[in-house]
């Protein structure tokens, strides 16, 4: 069986077929850095990782974009708050920080780029102009809005009906736009202080602070919401990409927005297909900053460990809906300590060869075998992490048996500690012991420099940022500044 995938875009299952037949595009809608992460964005991250690993371990090259927005009136309202930041930026690169951790602690594959919408203005703007000039966008007292009436196919992500839509936003942009589901692309002035406000979660200010604004053709102002995926996907990704992911809660307006104004910037498909995680649930309601009913990543790390997590998060399916609790969590703990203690004792059978009787376990070798094809299967099917890891719950079943037995098939336990780790790989279980790996956090360490890099670099301190060049440099890293940013290599990459 060849992998299908659910799309979104047509409602069907599809087999996946990328533009490329050996490298896939893969772009993950990222977070609005304005609160720490909690497990409802590790619920996504989780599934997204699996997405990628399976697709490495079917043969594919993944170039993997995951942005972060940077700039937001949320972000803009933690300002001052317990010392994050004085500013929408510093804010920002703090709660950047913050997640690029978390995602280290789950054990995620690194993605390719981390673009940030602050350091793609240009490319916003570029891209903006592009749908003025061509009819589909039009200038309103300084901001700019997409004319959703000049695109013929809005609405075929969502299956909305245009003239059912409700206009959105606050009551000058509702005025300004010329039919109700138009949407900004570029917002004069700077933030409405009222959304700052709506956003403070109880901080009082006498003025609430300001948030960034950059220079356009119509004027100073902000980039839209929509905008800043476009543009950063298309950036780095190309006009199409093969897959898009995001929250089932992102497909309308955002992802129904995106579609257009890169579809009508490029005259081509924005993505082949479209994937969306269902919300995670607790206590009847979506897991969420914005309701306060969350759990930090963090404090989940810290508690759980993020083997227990992982099996936890694999236990449902990406696109079906999962509950968060207790004896969730409990029953997760229990998986993983079996599939554990499986590895354990075949590992400790095969290093002690003087214990038990040596034999040829057919049973032990065809479950093994069997819980192969079914892992595979699971995963083609729509990346089934659910029934993909009920399959390696049948080689620690198998194992526990044979060893219990004390008539050891040395082969066959070798076999299945193979498929533990192998397989277990694509779901991010890491048997060793060490979920995170020297090369990751020493490529997160170089990331970090490079930020500092580029904020001395910012700020005009180009001696300081020349100095922290040379020192990756002194230490092996390679640093090479592109019109994509800084990107480098480390000593082990050869």
């Amino acid at each position: 069986m060849t992998l299908h995938v659910t799309n979104t875009l047509t409602g069907e299952k599809e087999p996946f077929e990328p533009q490329d037949p050996d490298d896939v595009l893969l772009y993950y809608c990222g977070l609005t850095v304005s609160d720490p992460p909690h497990l409802g964005h590790a619920r996504s991250w989780v599934h997204v990782d699996v997405m990628h690993r399976w697709l490495e371990h079917l043969g594919y090259g993944v170039r993997h974009v995951e942005n972060f927005t940077d700039v937001n009136e949320k972000i803009v309202a933690r300002v001052g708050q317990d010392d994050l930041g004085e500013s929408e930026a510093e804010v920002a690169r703090t709660y950047v920080r913050e997640t690029l951790a978390a995602m280290r602690s789950l054990n995620l594959l690194r993605a390719t780029v981390y673009p940030r919408v602050s350091e793609h203005v240009p490319e916003i703007i570029e891209l903006i102009e592009t749908l003025v000039e061509s009819g589909y966008a039009y200038e309103s007292n300084g901001s700019v809005y997409f004319d959703v009436t000049r695109f013929s196919e809005y609405g075929k992500l969502s299956n909305q009906d245009l003239e059912e839509i409700e206009s959105q936003g606050d009551p000058d942009e509702r005025s300004e736009k010329r039919h109700p589901a138009d949407f900004a692309l570029w917002k004069a002035g700077g933030v409405d202080p009222e959304a700052v406000r709506e956003h403070a979660k109880g901080a009082v200010w006498e003025r609430p602070p300001e948030g960034q604004t950059w220079d356009s053709p119509w004027g100073a102002g902000r980039p839209g919401w929509h905008i800043e995926c476009s543009a950063m996907s298309m950036t780095h990704l190309g006009e199409t990409l093969d897959v898009h992911v995001g929250g089932r809660d992102l497909v309308f307006p955002h992802h129904e927005n995106e579609i257009a104004q890169s579809e009508a910037a490029t005259g081509q498909p924005f993505a082949t297909y479209w994937l969306h995680c269902e919300l995670f649930q607790m206590d009847e309601e979506k897991m969420s900053s914005s309701l306060g009913n969350f759990v930090t990543v963090a404090d989940a790390v810290e508690g759980w460990g993020a083997n227990v997590l992982r099996t936890f998060l694999t236990a449902g399916s990406y696109n079906s809906q999962q509950l968060y609790s207790d004896e969730t969590i409990a029953e997760a703990k229990e998986r993983w300590e079996r599939l554990e203690r499986a590895h354990e004792r075949a590992t400790a059978a095969i290093d002690s060869p003087d214990a038990g009787t040596k034999v040829e376990a057919a049973a032990l070798r065809e479950t093994v075998e069997t819980a192969r094809e079914s892992f595979t299967d699971a995963m083609n099917d729509d990346f089934n992490t659910r029934e993909a890891q009920s399959a390696l719950l049948e080689v620690a079943a198998a194992v526990n048996r044979h060893v219990d037995a004390e008539e050891y098939d040395y082969r066959g336990l070798r076999r299945a500690v193979e498929t533990l780790e192998e397989l277990g790989w694509v779901l991010g279980l890491a048997f060793d012991g060490d979920s995170t790996g020297q090369a990751d956090l020493a490529g997160d360490v170089v990331d970090l420099v490079l930020e500092i890099r580029e904020d001395e670099r910012t700020a005009g301190n180009y001696e300081r940022a020349d100095a922290l060049r040379d020192e990756l440099e002194a230490l092996g890293v390679e640093v090479q500044d592109t019109d994509e940013g800084p990107t480098y290599r480390l000593p082990s990459d050869g």
